[in-house]
């Protein structure tokens, strides 16, 4: 590996939480599930995002988490910490939270209340900053109704407040964007059914959904899409294009139930969602089910 990765290189996995039928967190499986993606190849986790349903936690189990995932992390493998919330105040908390706990690094929303100006964005991630952790920004525009528009990215990254940003607003041309206005700026993958075409544009990381179920074929995928082989690029669109119709539930309402649906299909523990998550549709559950066998059934694991 070079010498120039960092901790948030790589597929960092937005990591599932398990809770048992009673809905408590098992956290025993969240530490195995830790050390199944290390032992699959993947290189980090990602707890507390939106896929470990950080918004229906209590704060001593969000806290738990963080400590669970960087206890259970084996050496090399990069704990970066989701530390969105409300308000400054409250991120730059979990922030320092994540730091006392040994995270890596931290991935951070702009504040969800409302839709934010840039200059609220702005003093948000200037608190965030403080604890000390490199800052991975997370731009997802359809769940916060803030974009973090590629000027605005730049701006972050030049003030020092970013090292990266997960871009999950679907748009790869953004990546070509964001390098010519913040050339050191790095870029991280953030929907799952864009992998190749922001691997290509340049991309060093994957916030990834899908390896929760499917970790080798999925690293597989990064790494050949990340190369500067167009030889790999052959071969990653190949694995992309029998992956794309599972891997495109990633950026569907029903991403949290869709993957961990797809984890109890392979073998893995899924399991419930905390309310206000509701078990899925009988159609849904079905058409879900099918993508993922006909995965299995190619022999991607």
């Amino acid at each position: 590996m070079s010498t120039d990765t960092k901790p948030w290189h790589g597929v960092i996995v937005a990591s599932a939480l398990p809770f048992r039928e009673d809905l408590s967190v098992d956290f025993d499986a969240f530490a195995e599930h830790v050390r199944f993606l290390a032992d699959n190849g993947c290189d980090g986790i990602a707890p507390n995002g939106s896929l470990g349903e950080y918004q229906n936690l209590t704060d001593d189990e969000r806290a738990k988490v963080v400590e669970v995932a960087v206890e259970a992390a084996p050496p090399g493998f990069t704990v970066m910490a989701g530390t969105g919330a409300y308000g400054a105040m409250e991120s730059r908390r979990w922030a320092e939270q994540a730091a006392e706990a040994g995270a890596h690094a931290v991935m951070q929303l702009p504040p969800n209340t409302y839709r934010a100006n840039q200059e609220q964005v702005f003093h948000h991630y200037q608190e965030v900053a403080k604890a000390g952790l490199p800052v991975v920004a997370y731009n997802n525009p359809q769940d916060t109704k803030v974009d973090l528009t590629p000027e605005f990215v730049a701006r972050l990254h030049h003030e020092g407040l970013i090292v990266g940003i997960k871009e999950f607003s679907g748009d790869p041309r953004r990546a070509y964007q964001i390098k010519e206005l913040a050339p050191t700026m790095d870029i991280l993958i953030g929907t799952d059914d864009s992998v190749l075409e922001v691997g290509i544009a340049g991309a060093v990381g994957w916030v990834a959904g899908y390896p929760n179920a499917i970790p080798q074929s999925t690293v597989e995928l990064f790494r050949l899409a990340t190369s500067d082989d167009g030889a790999d690029w052959v071969k990653a669109r190949r694995i992309y294009v029998d992956l794309h119709p599972l891997l495109r539930w990633d950026t569907k309402t029903e991403f949290v139930e869709s993957i961990k649906l797809s984890m109890d299909v392979v073998g893995r523990y899924g399991g419930p969602c905390r309310p206000p998550r509701l078990p899925l549709p009988d159609e849904v559950k079905k058409r879900i089910i099918a993508d993922t066998e006909a995965v299995l059934a190619k022999g991607y694991r």
